[in-house]
């Protein structure tokens, strides 16, 4: 567990995981590494052994804030144990275990701005590499995901006309036309899907910067949608009419729900949460699979038990030997 915890200890926070990737680099033990620029200050990292027609692949990015580990008797606590470098240190000890045994013929891709963007992904997707199989890890409590969910995100900007608030009728808040959209969208009762379930969405980056006693002039906020199979086109026609003279709307792009390769034997669930798996296009099947909870993934007291982190590997190991 000596290493686990030099990579727990190395702070990756999104937009600061070159240190950690440059670290792995050297540390970590394969025939053949390549270490790829992103474009945006970040690397990947592609580890090989021979060549790879199974790749496992994780995220070293983390969300913020840096909580360093905390080794307890069942259980590792802190940032990026359970999402994602438990993942990785999994799968990287399969690696190990797969090379020990004389395999070859597989490969550990481990990339950056994974909770950004899938910037890392994005990149990777524009090099020549293709192969038969990705294993994508996530927190999935090792069992592999049937379906995902899809996301659509918006920049909103409500637009009012200041007056002081002691006369709300000669002006409009921006705040009140806010509140009016979202009265609407939980009215809207989109589809109920019967894989993946109800669609969902969470505002954030909200701001309206004006003193209380004057109307807002605006507000600003993004919209985050998780759609399925039934809503996403819906939610993106719902989204197109609600453009008005005091809504301005930026779409910004996001993922299609998805299926994914589940095998014989396997416990597998439908997710609710986003991957890098519909990024990575050089690839003919894709599992998700990973030790952790998301339950845990981005709080305070994020942590993955050890037992999950042994139970993880011996999948990897098993997916690999059904591939071979």
């Amino acid at each position: 567990m000596e290493l686990f915890r030099q990579i727990l200890e190395i702070d990756s926070t999104s937009g600061s995981e070159r240190r950690l990737g440059e670290w792995l680099a050297e540390h970590l033990e394969a025939p053949r590494k390549e270490l790829m620029e992103v474009g945006d200050g970040t690397v990947n990292l592609l580890l090989s052994w021979g060549q790879p027609k199974v790749v496992f692949c994780s995220h070293m990015d983390t969300v913020p804030p840096y909580i360093p580990p905390t080794f307890l008797e069942d259980r590792v606590c802190g940032r990026g144990t359970c999402d994602a470098k438990g993942q990785f240190f999994a799968m990287y000890r399969a690696c190990q275990r797969l090379a020990a045994s004389g395999r070859s013929g597989f490969g550990l891709l481990i990339l950056s701005g994974e909770e950004t963007g899938s910037w890392g992904a994005k990149a990777f997707a524009r090099t020549p590499f293709r192969a038969p199989l990705l294993v994508v890890g996530e927190p999935t409590e090792n069992r592999m995901v049937s379906a995902s969910k899809g996301t659509q995100s918006y920049g909103l900007k409500f637009i009012g006309k200041p007056f002081h608030s002691g006369y709300p009728q000669f002006g409009v808040s921006a705040v009140d036309e806010f509140v009016s959209f979202m009265n609407d969208l939980r009215a809207a009762h989109f589809q109920e899907d019967s894989v993946l379930g109800a669609t969902t969405w969470n505002v954030g980056l909200l701001h309206s910067d004006n003193p209380q006693n004057i109307l807002s002039p605006e507000l600003e906020c993004r919209l985050y949608f998780r759609t399925t199979f039934a809503t996403h086109t819906a939610v993106q026609e719902w989204m197109a009419r609600k453009a008005s003279p005091t809504l301005e709307m930026e779409a910004r792009g996001g993922d299609v729900p998805a299926s994914y390769c589940t095998l014989p034997g396997f416990p597998s669930a439908p997710a609710s949460f986003g991957t890098d798996a519909p990024h990575l296009t050089g690839f003919e099947k894709k599992i998700i699979c990973g030790p952790g909870s998301i339950n845990f993934a981005h709080r305070s007291d994020e942590h993955i038990l050890l037992e999950d982190l042994r139970k993880a590997t011996d999948i990897y190991v098993s997916i690999y030997e059904s591939y071979n």
